[in-house]
């Protein structure tokens, strides 16, 4: 059974993404598509922690898929059908999300409980032997103390689900942060993951243009059901350039040394724990921005409610967070130009509400703009700066 187990992990020469990650990321367009209608459909603050419960329970699902095909090679066929099975119990919780703490509660826990479970215990069972069970084993035992809050939220309503929900991603959460620690197994330990940095630097790149493709597809539907007017082709020329410098801003050099730097870390597999939730901070900016996008392309001028504002400015600024963080994953250290671009959106916000939206929007986008700059500003002339991961504590 070892020598059988031994086949279906992936090799080492093949650090490179494959067409079927690529083909499981696409569900996650309609996922964020999904996360961000919801939350337009009704823009407060418990429904902004509804949305953001459920994008940790759907990042969560990704990330462990990225985990299977990192250490599992996605070309045996049942691995393959694996990832696909995930992708299509996926496709179902992002269809039940805008419902999920309504009628369909018990839908989308049952999927996700169904999907993280099965995928792990499936994996377990082809490992069988083989040190590389460790990896899996820990994750299924957390998804299974997971699973008591999920269905237990499931049938409760209201307030009991959401704090039920949140505790469920926590304990997901925290046990990553803890290495998994998991009864007779212990922690986890590097050799059981073999973490292939540019294998997994690339998969947290694709995702990124993935919610970048959310952005670009809220734009487009959005703008195309009005008439083209003045106003609203300015509004959609602010969202389009927003989305470009929110490519420029990650990709900058910290996205394009990741792989360096989880090789050049101490323990590869504690320097992905920042990087994932780096993108995941990212990734919750942009399921706000595009919130902002639709409201302002559909009503640029006007009154801006205090919500909006949120959401506009809001969105930029998490994001702006996070690749403060993914840059002290990288390099050790944070540049100015990021917690200054956050300090200046949250000094501007209680002018907005004299401002009509599409006004609102065109600042995040300046203050995009100038970091842009500040970026290509500080890097020409100047050799390029190797990684420099934070050591351990």
């Amino acid at each position: 059974m070892t020598s059988g187990a031994a086949g279906l992990l992936r090799r080492p020469e093949e650090p490179r993404a494959t067409y079927l990650e690529l083909f499981f990321d696409l569900v996650f367009v309609f996922a964020l598509a999904r996360l961000s209608q919801g939350l337009l459909d009704q823009l407060t603050w418990s429904d902004a922690f509804q949305t953001l419960v459920l994008l940790l329970a759907l990042w969560t699902v990704w990330t462990h898929t990225a985990g299977l095909t990192e250490r599992l090679n996605p070309h045996q066929p049942l691995i393959e059908l694996l990832v696909i099975a995930t992708m299509f119990g996926t496709l179902l919780m992002a269809a039940a999300a805008p419902e999920a703490f309504g009628e369909h509660g018990l839908v989308f826990a049952g999927l996700y409980v169904a999907t993280q479970i099965g995928r792990s215990a499936a994996a377990v069972l082809l490992l069988r032997g083989h040190e590389a069970r460790g990896a899996f084993a820990r994750p299924l035992f957390w998804n299974c103390v997971s699973a008591v809050p999920w269905i237990a939220g499931a049938v409760a309503h209201d307030t009991a689900r959401a704090v039920l929900w949140a505790l469920a991603v926590t304990v997901e959460y925290g046990a990553l942060i803890f290495g998994f620690p998991t009864p007779r197994l212990g922690r986890a330990r590097a050799a059981e993951f073999a973490i292939s940095a540019p294998h997994l630097a690339e998969r947290y790149r694709q995702l990124f243009i993935i919610a970048l493709g959310e952005l670009i597809l809220v734009t487009g539907f959005t703008f195309s059901r009005g008439r083209f007017e003045p106003d609203r082709i300015a509004a959609v020329v602010v969202a389009f350039t927003t989305t470009a410098l929110l490519w420029r801003i990650y990709i900058h050099r910290a996205g394009r040394l990741l792989a360096e730097a989880i090789a050049a870390a101490p323990d590869p597999f504690r320097a992905v724990i920042p990087a994932n939730y780096a993108n995941l901070l990212m990734v919750a900016g942009i399921v706000a921005i595009a919130v902002g996008d639709e409201l302002v392309i559909d009503h640029p001028l006007g009154h801006t409610p205090p919500a909006w504002i949120t959401v506009i400015l809001g969105g930029p600024a998490l994001f702006l967070a996070g690749r403060g963080m993914f840059e002290y994953t990288v390099f050790g250290r944070i540049s100015r130009s990021r917690p200054i671009g956050v300090l200046v959106l949250a000094a501007i916000s209680p002018a907005a509400f004299y401002l009509p939206p599409l006004l609102v929007a065109i600042a995040p986008a300046l203050v995009l703009a100038g970091i842009a700059i500040s970026d290509a500003a500080r890097a020409r002339g100047r050799p390029p700066e190797p990684p420099s991961p934070p050591g351990p504590n």
